[in-house]
């Protein structure tokens, strides 16, 4: 019988030792992404490849390690997998320092908020941790709240659910309808208010809430993320020999999905595509492109078990298509394709709809029916627009083009000079009629 050598039982026992040191790690995998799904003003991310920070842009992709913070006057937010949305208020820094899978397949998200104030509406589908000045809070159900950390005081108000908070002091359940305060300078001891005094950006916060709410309904998909911009920006359809598509309004002649984003570069994933159309996420990481003869391009949605970092398409010879290739391996800076990645302003003029912007330009849920005015645009080739501010409660929100064909209040008013000029480019428009 062989006898095993001293040093052949060495290396044994120093494996295993490994083994055992990397079993968390083998437990809890780091490849989560979730999504920068707005992006208002100054918005900056630090996506850990040693450049510091960068300019950020909506459907960046948010992985373990990154930080992002906003400048005077942005605004961001970031949603996840099941739909789950953080908003950041002007100057506001956060670090998302975990974002894993438990070996059960729970997904498990951290969040520290390092300065400012940050708006969260979870779901209660996953768990969520944030530690914020001293405190740390987590939740494993459906809950709204808003948290407010400086150097000074830091405060918890809960809008919806009860949530339990650790820190220096203790534990403490914080209730619906309830605000606590964390005193840094007494050793941060805790007082409750039995209601919520107002933010000014409170309106944002429900407004964005309810417009998830709105669009997010009949979901079939196993995520959440994207799919209300989805809804708002385009329609699903049954295309005979195709199944279920789905396109975006406001496509045209000569648009293709991969005209307009950026190669963004993330440590130990490589570069990935951030489209820069507002409902740009979905259809870029799950499913299938594909060029509909007579219609244009759609999406196919399906593969929901593999998300990709360079989106899928089926080959076609009867309509150009911008070539995927990413970067050359040893660069990490972001690479711009066509308009780059696009940053919705705050406040918004006037904007002419082409066809062919396939919904840039348009801030979320700023307008009533995009549905009427990708019918206008599919006839003139344009339209000219008075949106709302995006998700500004003092004002009403534009009414554009009744599906009955008339035109309501706010609605744009072209001269027939202008409305003849575009005809000749209305040529190839969208299939939503």
């Amino acid at each position: 019988m062989s006898q095993t050598s001293p040093s052949r039982l060495s290396s044994v026992l120093a494996l295993t030792v490994c083994l055992l040191l990397c079993l968390p790690a083998f437990a809890e995998s780091q490849a989560r992404i979730v999504r920068l799904s707005d992006v208002q003003g100054s918005v900056q991310i630090d996506k850990n490849t040693g450049a510091g920070f960068e300019h950020a842009f909506v459907n960046l992709p948010i992985t373990q390690g990154v930080h992002l913070r906003t400048g005077n006057g942005g605004r961001a937010e970031i949603e996840f997998e099941d739909g789950s949305s953080m908003r950041l208020t002007p100057n506001t820094s956060v670090e998302f320092s975990r974002l894993g899978l438990s070996d059960s397949g729970q997904r498990i998200s951290q969040v520290n908020l390092v300065e400012g104030m940050a708006y969260v509406n979870w779901l209660g589908k996953d768990d969520l941790a944030v530690n914020f000045a001293h405190e740390k809070l987590a939740i494993d159900h459906s809950a709204h709240f808003r948290v407010d950390s400086s150097d000074q005081l830091s405060s918890l108000a809960v809008f919806k659910g009860d949530i339990d908070v650790e820190g220096p002091a203790g534990k403490l359940t914080v209730e619906k309808n309830r605000t606590a305060t964390f005193d840094a300078a007494d050793q941060d001891k805790s007082t409750v208010a039995k209601k919520i005094a107002d933010e000014p950006l409170d309106s944002w916060d429900k407004e964005a809430t309810s417009y998830h709410d709105q669009y997010a309904k009949n979901n079939t998909t196993p995520y959440g993320y994207g799919f209300s911009d989805l809804n708002y920006y385009g329609a699903f359809s049954n295309v005979p020999g195709y199944g279920m598509m789905w396109q975006p309004f406001f496509t045209g002649a000569g648009w293709d999905p991969f005209m307009d984003g950026a190669w963004g570069f993330y440590p130990g994933m490589g570069y990935m595509f951030a489209s820069a159309y507002p409902w740009g996420w979905m259809p870029y990481h799950y499913g299938n492109w594909m060029f509909i003869p007579g219609m244009g391009w759609m999406w196919q949605p399906g593969a929901f078990n593999s998300w990709v970092g360079v989106p899928s398409y089926t080959a076609t010879t009867l309509a150009h298509v911008t070539a995927l290739v990413p970067p050359a391996a040893g660069s990490t800076q972001t690479v711009v394709i066509g308009k780059g990645g696009a940053a919705s302003a705050i406040e918004t003029s006037g904007v002419t709809v082409k066809a062919g912007s396939a919904g840039m330009g348009i801030p979320r849920a700023s307008l009533d029916n995009l549905k009427g005015l990708n019918r206008q645009v599919d006839r003139s080739g344009f339209a000219r627009i008075q949106p709302a501010p995006q998700f500004a409660a003092i004002s009403p929100r534009s009414s554009i083009g009744r599906d009955d064909g008339s035109t309501a209040p706010g609605a744009p008013v072209r001269s027939s000079a202008t409305a003849s000029a575009s005809t000749a480019h209305s040529s190839g428009g969208t299939t939503h009629h």
